[in-house]
């Protein structure tokens, strides 16, 4: 199962360190997504990670960072509508309906599907999916390796997320708690 960090959306000063430690604690991708921020403090974000740390990074905000840092890949969603003409990178996409992911997953490495759970990172926003709906779309194949539960996620619920054969979790607010580094140190997720 994919494990994948999602930053918090404005630049932070611990931002380095956390995507650092996240990555040594064996976290696959790490999704720079900074809509609250500029390009400038996203670039000198990634200038601060070493070239082989920026290659398990996905880009939403700025596309055009993907070339310039050797990024992992581009991330589809609001901001970034579609993806360049001559993009073979690795691709991503948000989807907020089972419709949509059905629509979509075969386009992409991989989708989020989201709010699975009331998020933690967003006040008020509401699970979008009842759990008779999750177990229907895990037993007709539309949930599958491809789709990433997002939403809400902690690392209490992986284990039931697993069994709806979500292919990977991904995290914002579970990833940013003050506990999350100790959590992962003891092989919560690894």
């Amino acid at each position: 199962m994919r494990i994948i960090a999602i930053t918090s959306p404005k630049v932070i000063e611990d931002d380095v360190f956390l995507i650092q430690r996240l990555l040594e604690k064996g976290i696959d991708t790490i999704h720079l997504r900074k809509p609250d921020s500029g390009i400038h403090e996203c670039r000198k974000l990634l200038e601060a990670l070493t070239p082989e740390q920026r290659t398990k990074i996905i880009i939403h905000d700025y596309p055009e960072l993907y070339e310039e840092f050797s990024l992992k890949g581009i991330h589809v969603n609001k901001n970034v509508p579609i993806l360049p003409s001559d993009y073979k990178g690795y691709r991503t996409r948000s989807c907020h309906s089972l419709e949509e992911v059905q629509r979509h997953k075969n386009e992409y490495d991989y989708v989020f599907l989201s709010p699975i759970f009331d998020s933690i990172s967003k006040v008020g926003h509401r699970s979008g999916f009842t759990k008779e709906e999750l177990l229907e779309a895990s037993a007709t194949g539309i949930i599958d390796e491809k789709v990433i539960a997002l939403g809400g996620v902690t690392f209490d619920k992986i284990a039931d997320l697993k069994a709806l054969n979500f292919g990977g979790v991904a995290m914002i607010g579970s990833i940013y708690h003050r506990n999350a580094l100790c959590k992962l140190n003891h092989g919560a997720l690894i």
